[in-house]
């Protein structure tokens, strides 16, 4: 995603005595007994602010609060306090065209994989200038990583992305712009970032969440809206011939070349992204 020209700086909130404090990301600071720090123990959402107003963030809030039963976390924050600390970051900063990331982590902890006694959990957010992306991206298909279809992990957005890093890198290095992760039980799974969307005939179809892919906020809407279905099969990287997107709450980025092979070309795709966010 890029970060966009934004004279206003980002700002972060995160909770603590007397309602919580705000600054500059580079000043806050969490203790290093953070599990989320320590452990990768935690779930993140980013949402899109435009307009000055976050967008489907109940979808976010939703899936948050699934992945936190999940993990046996607490149940993180609720709409009203999320909305109103949302509006404040706006207001504080200027930010009207923005990523929101919300986080939600286990808290401090001991060292060693034992569970701290209930109720330490922590909240922290982040609003960073940012555009949402629809440009053309060159991808290869990681050799190093793949999404585990056989893990509760894989549904849930934790902060432990350093398979997607593992596997950003390999693209750049290969002169590519990103990497699609094949799936343990076959085929292609989703991006580093992103959910994958593949053309076929007048319709899009996309790996199901048996394949390990994350359940994209954005992913959901075009399955309801019907504008695309899970695929009943593996989707072979052969398919990427009749075009395919990368898809996410900050962008929908059309492939355009597969380790270099140009591949079909698809209609544009802001406005099909546009759909999917209005009609939430």
């Amino acid at each position: 995603m890029s970060s966009g020209a934004a004279a206003a700086a980002a700002i972060a909130w995160i909770d603590g005595p007397g309602g919580g404090r705000w600054g500059a990301p580079g000043q806050l600071s969490v203790p290093l007994s953070e599990r989320g720090l320590s452990l990768a123990d935690g779930l993140f959402e980013t949402v899109l602010v435009e307009g000055g107003r976050p967008h489907l963030l109940e979808a976010h809030l939703q899936r948050w609060c699934l992945g936190a039963t999940v993990l046996g976390l607490p149940p993180p924050p609720g709409l009203e306090r999320v909305l109103a600390l949302a509006a404040e970051a706006i207001s504080r900063s200027g930010i009207h065209t923005g990523a929101l990331r919300l986080n939600w982590s286990r808290g401090d902890g001991e060292r060693g994989l034992d569970l701290p006694a209930a109720g330490a959990a922590r909240f922290w957010l982040q609003l960073s200038p940012c555009r949402p992306s629809f440009h053309p991206v060159r991808v290869i298909i990681s050799r190093l990583e793949r999404r585990n279809a056989s893990s509760a992990i894989s549904g849930c957005k934790t902060f432990a992305y350093g398979a997607s890093v593992l596997a950003r890198r390999e693209a750049c290095e290969a002169g590519q712009d990103d990497a699609l992760l094949l799936s343990t039980a076959g085929g292609l799974c989703c991006g580093t970032t992103a959910n994958l969307l593949v053309r076929h005939r007048e319709r899009w179809l996309t790996p199901p969440l048996a394949s390990g892919c994350l359940a994209g906020v954005m992913r959901a809407q075009a399955l309801a809206l019907g504008l695309a279905e899970e695929a009943s099969e593996a989707i072979e990287p052969a398919q990427l011939q009749a075009g395919a997107l990368l898809l996410n709450s900050l962008g929908c980025r059309p492939i355009r070349s597969l380790a270099g092979q140009e591949l079909g070309a698809v209609p544009e795709a802001e406005p099909f992204w546009r759909q999917l966010l209005g009609a939430g």
